[in-house]
């Protein structure tokens, strides 16, 4: 079977919103993602973490409810991390984490097509180490898979400077499709300006850089040119898991063979509707297809 393996952190989103209501959704950015390739109706399988506590039953529940199937048991952490999340009045949010981060054996003998890792749990230790050998083990496998990587800087839990640049650079070197946003690569790289810093990117390796540029649309570079695919119009509730969608959504055109402005155009559209409901709750096949 043809499949995609998400690695990296599942937690609970406090999300308190612009009238002072707060509410606890499942989430987390790997998990965004695997739940929106699985509502994409593609075969994925998710290795995570979450305590045996009534938050990671939530989580359980959400993963299961879309389709997702666990790629190793995700009872190794004493508690379920969580993000408590702020919406301001322009939708955007702003995130305090309490977060573990580490999973276990994950069996591969069947090996995945695809394989997308993400955000925290690509450089927070001691799980990012263990991203980066089981990437390894699959790019070195008989049937490697294409690997997709959303940098999604978190620097208010993993900080910046030399260590974080060096983790990431790290991934991108074994990836494929590297995706960023404007704001990550701010981050990493201050000194550089946009171009400058997807280019540097690029030199690593990938085939492509993805840089998403919220209202200004998204950008795609590789060897031979820079396409750009604008925004699409839409009212914004909050801007969670929209960064998610549209991993899960380019993986989705790679995976249908399309070409990178086809690709990037189905991942704006796909952002486009988790950003006008709350939280994360990327569109189904269906709803994707009608909003094309």
């Amino acid at each position: 079977m043809t499949y995609a393996l998400v690695v990296g952190e599942s937690l609970v989103d406090v999300v308190t919103d612009a009238s002072g209501t707060t509410v606890e959704r499942p989430g987390g950015s790997a998990a965004n993602v695997a739940v929106a390739l699985a509502r994409l109706g593609r075969p994925v399988r998710f290795a995570t973490a979450y305590a045996d506590d009534e938050r990671g039953a939530a989580i359980a529940r959400h993963l299961a409810g879309a389709g997702v199937e666990p790629a190793t048991d995700p009872h190794v952490l004493e508690r379920t991390s969580s993000a408590a999340a702020t919406i301001g009045a322009d939708g955007s949010a702003t995130y305090v984490f309490d977060l573990d981060w580490r999973f276990g054996a994950v069996e591969t003998a069947e090996p995945p097509a695809y394989v997308h890792v993400c955000s925290i749990g690509a450089v927070l230790e001691p799980g990012a180490d263990d991203v980066l050998a089981l990437l390894d083990r699959l790019l070195a496998g008989d049937a490697p898979p294409t690997v997709t990587y959303d940098v999604n800087a978190r620097p208010q839990i993993t900080g910046t400077g030399p260590g974080v640049v060096g983790r990431v650079e790290s991934v991108a070197r074994r990836s494929h499709v590297v995706k960023a946003s404007d704001e990550d690569l701010a981050v990493l790289y201050p000194t550089l300006g946009l171009a400058e810093a997807a280019l540097h990117l690029l030199g690593l390796g990938p085939r492509a850089v993805v840089v998403t540029r919220g209202g200004q649309g998204a950008l795609w570079h590789d060897a031979d040119q820079v396409r750009n695919v604008p925004a699409r119009p839409t009212t914004v509730v909050d801007t969670i898991g929209a960064g998610d969608t549209f991993s899960a959504a380019t993986i989705d055109g790679l995976w249908d063979g399309l070409d990178p402005e086809a690709t990037l155009a189905r991942a704006v559209r796909a952002a486009a509707i988790t950003v006008s409901r709350p939280g994360a709750d990327p569109p189904t096949r269906a709803e994707l297809d009608a909003a094309g």
